[in-house]
């Protein structure tokens, strides 16, 4: 008999019908039935077990942790996944299977087809698994449902190195998995001192800074799916949710906090927590930070704490951040993933010339383009008001749902609009640069740089939001002469990922000694 599941509402439904993976499904609204697995709407009901399920992913996990559970003496079989690199990326599910350490020439070779470098003193080879690292089983199962199959580049490398207590500045590719690479140490580390210990309320071990409460709420729930069934427990901090709510969630104990810097300044001054434990202090995105100004902030976290062992993060590292790193760590290992300060490969950019007075218009004709509009798609803009008067004029002129997100708007409403987004409710959100840092927004496949920002380091974030985890995006980008500034870093960016250069960027004066004149002449064809 075919297998089946069934809907909520009580018919019985195919396999066929059902949603392959877990990220395909929504989140679960207040009220919803969640999936027993990964939290996310158990839109089915498991004929077998009769829990709620999201996915045939989800499935397939409750049925086999459901076999394990019958059969508690049996010898789990390895599990190897085809390899994608030759031989280096192994999935072995067999915790007393020993993994033999890379040789050095064997490091080196992998190193440089991955395109990782690395500086620093002792750092341990890159990992091939996530069972290499003798991280909790728990742990393991969480990372499979989080939706790591295997380790991405950056992981490969960042993940053993954290382990290894080394303080690090990493640059990566945005959407390369660098949350993971360091949530993922901070969970078995804290669930490992919580379990030796046996604290019956547990301290802050690890503190985790980023730039903007969106990236916080994310950062935050990806560490509860990874320290899901652990003693490990987090804590929010960000402005627009009620500090006595925070203060008390702390106080109840927690293994790590998540914030923005002028929150958790504001929380320290006003009360007394006690920080002394901490131990790992990562900041996410932190070019972003300098450039927000929170560098006094940062620091003045940084010297309420023990000497934590430091991970920096981002997508571009300047020389402030260099510099930066070295004032707070005597001993760092700098790890580069990729081509650094460059955007993500998997995007594909495309540069259009268009006049301020005629981007509403050329807008509107890609979004009302069959062939070139590919929703969900994020509309990047220079200031809060544009995004208000650009998300109802999209709405007038071309009858899509689109609304507006930036600094301005309460949080509650920016978490509305982000999930609205996410579910596909609305399949246009214009937004100024508060959604270019780190957001997981995993539907999106196209980027529209309706202004382009102030500094090529911000267009390489707000690119990358065309592409996660490797996923292919797109980028489409305005410029005309009020970008001159930027005009030659924007064509030797363009150049470096292949994209074609506009014939009015390439024959501008403001682009002269970043063009070679015989790729200069080269038309363009835009098919708008």
């Amino acid at each position: 008999m075919e297998s089946c599941v069934v809907a909520e509402n009580g018919s019985n439904v195919s396999e066929d019908d059902v949603k392959e993976r877990c990220w395909d499904q929504r989140e679960a609204l207040p009220d919803e039935p969640r999936c027993v697995i990964c939290g996310r709407y158990g839109e089915y009901i498991c004929n077998e077990t009769d829990d709620d399920i999201c996915s045939l992913e989800c499935k397939g996990i409750s049925l086999s942790r459901l076999a394990k559970s019958q059969q508690p003496n049996a010898r789990p079989c390895p599990v190897k996944l085809p390899a994608t690199d030759e031989c280096y990326y192994v999935r072995d599910n067999d915790n007393k299977s020993e993994v033999k350490p890379l040789t050095t020439d064997q490091t080196e070779l992998l190193r440089r087809k991955l395109d990782i470098l690395v500086k620093g003193d002792a750092t341990p080879p890159p990992i091939l698994s996530f069972a290499s690292c003798k991280l909790p089983q728990k742990l393991l199962e969480n990372i499979e449902i989080a939706g790591y199959e295997l380790p991405t580049p950056v992981q490969m490398q960042a993940i053993p190195a954290a382990l290894a207590r080394q303080s690090l500045l990493v640059s990566a590719e945005t959407g390369s998995g660098k949350t993971g690479s360091f949530l993922i140490p901070i969970v078995s580390q804290c669930a490992k001192v919580n379990e030796e210990h046996f604290q019956n309320q547990q301290k802050p071990l690890a503190m985790v800074l980023t730039p903007t409460r969106e990236l916080c709420i994310q950062v935050e729930n990806q560490a509860k799916v990874l320290g899901n069934g652990l003693p490990f427990k987090t804590a929010l901090v960000i402005g627009g949710d009620a500090m006595a709510g925070q203060l008390h969630r702390i106080q109840q104990g927690v293994s790590l906090i998540v914030g923005t810097p002028g929150r958790l300044i504001d929380l320290l001054t006003k009360h007394e927590i006690e920080l002394d434990t901490i131990s790992v202090l990562v900041l996410d995105e932190v070019d972003c930070m300098l450039q927000r100004g929170f560098r006094e902030q940062v620091m003045q976290i940084f010297t309420a704490l023990s000497q934590p062992q430091v991970l920096m993060y981002s997508a571009t590292i300047p020389k402030e951040v260099e510099r930066m790193a070295s004032s707070m760590a005597k001993k760092v290992t700098v790890i580069s993933v990729g081509k650094p300060n460059k955007p993500n490969q998997a995007v594909k950019q495309l540069a259009i010339w268009v006049d301020s007075k005629r981007k509403k218009q050329k807008l509107f004709d890609i979004l009302m383009s069959k062939q070139h509009y590919k929703p969900p798609v994020i509309v990047f803009v220079g200031s809060r008001l544009g995004a208000d008067l650009l998300s109802e004029a999209i709405t007038v002129s071309t009858g899509l749902k689109a609304l507006s997100i930036h600094g301005e708007k309460s949080m509650k409403d920016r978490r509305e609009i982000v999930r609205s987004f996410l579910v596909g409710e609305i399949p246009v959100i214009v937004a100024t640069g508060v959604l270019g840092r780190g957001i997981d927004l995993l539907t999106v496949k196209q980027v529209i740089v309706f202004d382009m920002p102030n500094s090529i380091k911000e267009y390489v974030h707000q690119v990358g939001r065309a592409s996660r985890m490797g996923e292919e995006g797109t980028a489409i980008v305005f410029v005309n002469e009020e970008n001159k500034k930027l005009f030659p870093e924007l064509v030797e960016t363009l150049k470096t990922s292949g994209a074609a250069i506009p014939r009015e960027l390439a024959n501008s004066r403001y682009s002269v000694g970043s063009f070679s004149a015989g790729r200069g002449k080269r038309k363009q064809k835009h098919g708008f």
